[in-house]
């Protein structure tokens, strides 16, 4: 059984609609987005789904508010916009 934990306050730069998603998402779960992440990293960790299919359902309904469209595919072919546009 694990023992007490130690966490470390961090900024972590995430894309604004998957930002948004997370966050929306956390609320809805009634977490923290920190435990909220935590969770899904545990969960990745040990090659299991964070999520159930309920919870999807409403992830989707998320994606769609916030115009989230970026897939996993995605994930290694973005570019960032310039800070000073």
């Amino acid at each position: 059984m694990p023992g007490t934990l130690t966490r470390t306050q961090t900024g972590v730069r995430l894309e604004t609609r998957t930002l948004k998603t997370l966050k929306g998402l956390a609320e809805y779960l009634d977490l923290s987005l920190g435990d909220l992440l935590e969770g899904i990293v545990w969960h990745a960790f040990e090659g299991k789904a964070p999520f159930s299919e309920d919870t999807l359902g409403k992830i989707a309904q998320l994606k769609a508010v916030y115009g989230l469209d970026l897939t996993a595919a995605d994930s290694h072919s973005l570019e960032e916009a310039d800070d000073d546009a």
